[in-house]
């Protein structure tokens, strides 16, 4: 009896294998469509936004080029967290937005850009941590 169960059971896992192994070749599965323009995945917040001199950009970007931002991010490309020119354009450049993802970077979060979980940064100043987060949004600035 023992034995029929177990034959039965290693019969339905053989059966599942071979039905997953045949899936594999299908055509891709188009994306989720929450993701499917670059305005749902941006989703930028209107308001003016300022300007951020040049020195404090460039300090930002020294600290992120020793960070590691790079593991989870690129300038210009989706990661797996988004790129800095995709935050850039959904914060408008506000002292407030700034204040806000230094404190995103210094605390890490998640669901703000889907489901990727970016790990805390606690050893940054909250400073450090504004000047990174003013680069990112200088990036809007560029043409």
């Amino acid at each position: 009896m023992i034995k029929q169960g177990y034959q039965r059971g290693l019969l339905c896992g053989i059966i599942l294998l071979l039905i997953a192994m045949a899936s594999c070749g299908e055509a891709p599965r188009p994306e989720p469509s929450h993701l499917k323009t670059e305005d749902d995945y941006i989703k930028p917040l209107p308001g003016p936004s300022d300007t951020i001199a040049a020195t404090t950009a460039a300090k930002g970007e020294v600290l992120i080029g020793y960070s590691d931002c790079a593991t989870c991010h690129k300038e210009d490309q989706r990661s797996v967290g988004p790129a800095f020119q995709d935050i850039a354009k959904r914060y408008p450049v506000q002292d407030v937005y700034i204040k806000y993802l230094a404190e995103k970077i210094r605390k890490g979060g998640s669901r703000s850009w889907g489901y990727a979980v970016m790990t805390p940064h606690e050893t940054l100043t909250t400073a450090e941590a504004a000047l990174m987060a003013a680069y990112i949004l200088s990036l809007r600035q560029r043409p």
